[in-house]
């Protein structure tokens, strides 16, 4: 007797939201040398042709990936956090969100070590750093500090978020690690 076995085939095109979702998870575990087309497109359960029919090459899909976590990752922060009008609140949200312990945080220092070969990419995170500082700064000068020290005060937080999630990453973080962050925190900040 013979039983029928149903073989599934393979999508032809994944959409183009499901290559960079994928590509953002895979840079950020791997950098560069995780963007292969052939493993991607398995992992999709498509042909490596519909990689090419979005991306004309891996250098403009890694830029694509560098627009998606800008959106994400700043854009729509200080879109979230320009909705609340108490500067307490909003600066508290902003803490949250900023510090949120998932598993992409190593996107950015991959990013970084790419961009010493491209220089579009560098110019894209300094603005998107300047954007961040800027914005951090508004925060702290909402809450009473006066312009330019917000502005330094701004380079220092930035400077520890980076160093802590740098400290964190691939570590399970207690429940309410936020709290912690918060008490080193006041040590420079009135929060």
């Amino acid at each position: 007797m013979f039983r029928r076995i149903r073989l599934e085939m393979p999508k032809i095109v994944a959409d183009k939201k499901d290559w960079i979702k994928l590509g953002y998870k895979l840079f950020s575990e791997s950098g560069e040398s995780g963007l292969n087309v052939d493993k991607m497109s398995r992992m999709l359960q498509c042909n490596k042709s519909s990689f090419y029919w979005h991306f004309k090459t891996k250098a403009e899909f890694i830029n694509e990936l560098v627009k998606y976590w800008t959106e994400i990752e700043t854009e729509q922060i200080i879109e979230e956090v320009e909705k609340i009008l108490n500067a307490k609140e909003r600066l508290e949200t902003f803490l949250v969100i900023a510090f949120k312990n998932e598993p992409y945080l190593e996107f950015i220092f991959f990013l970084k070590r790419y961009a010493k070969s491209n220089t579009t990419i560098q110019k894209t995170i300094d603005k998107v750093d300047k954007r961040r500082l800027n914005f951090t700064a508004k925060l702290f000068e909402a809450i009473g500090y006066p312009n330019q020290e917000s502005m330094i005060k701004a380079e220092i937080f930035y400077k520890y978020l980076i160093g802590h999630h740098e400290m964190i990453k691939n570590k399970k973080q207690p429940e309410y690690y936020i709290e912690d962050v918060k008490n080193q925190l006041k040590h420079f900040l009135k929060i």
